[in-house]
């Protein structure tokens, strides 16, 4: 995997809406709002001039899978890699000792995702994105 750039980070909110008031004037006004039901989840997309920054709500419907990927703790919960082929990228990182978590690649909020087993020594929860081509071209915009 040749130097990644950094496609966003996310974070968990207990409530969507309170965060996007929260956050919305530090990041830069009004995100892109997305409903992930095959997920689980409710996504905020903040796009700032050099990342994304992802605002994550469990819906409590069919939010199992996400939360064993994730976790349920509130805050930081992971940083992802925009790479150009996930399939290739899974290789590199599998052969340099990063393991793939059960389930992946899938398709994410803005593309094919895969998120690995957390970091023993660092505790990093690492994911890596290859974008869908509308996403990947509004990003280098």
């Amino acid at each position: 995997m040749n130097a990644p750039h950094i496609d966003h980070i996310g974070i968990i909110v207990a409530d969507l809406e309170a965060a996007i008031e929260r956050l919305g004037p530090l990041f830069g006004g009004a995100p892109v709002v997305k409903e992930l039901m095959h997920a689980g989840l409710r996504v905020a997309e903040f796009h700032a001039a050099n990342i994304t920054v992802e605002l994550l709500q469990y819906s409590g419907a069919n939010d199992t899978f996400a939360r064993r990927v994730m976790g349920g703790q509130l805050g930081l919960n992971h940083l992802s890699a925009r790479v150009e082929d996930v399939q290739r990228s899974i290789a590199e990182l599998r052969a340099a000792g990063l393991e793939p978590m059960e389930g992946f690649p899938r398709q994410g909020a803005h593309g094919r995702v895969a998120f690995f087993k957390p970091d023993a020594l660092t505790g990093l929860l690492f994911e890596i994105c290859e974008p869908d081509a509308d996403a990947a071209r509004a990003k280098d915009e």
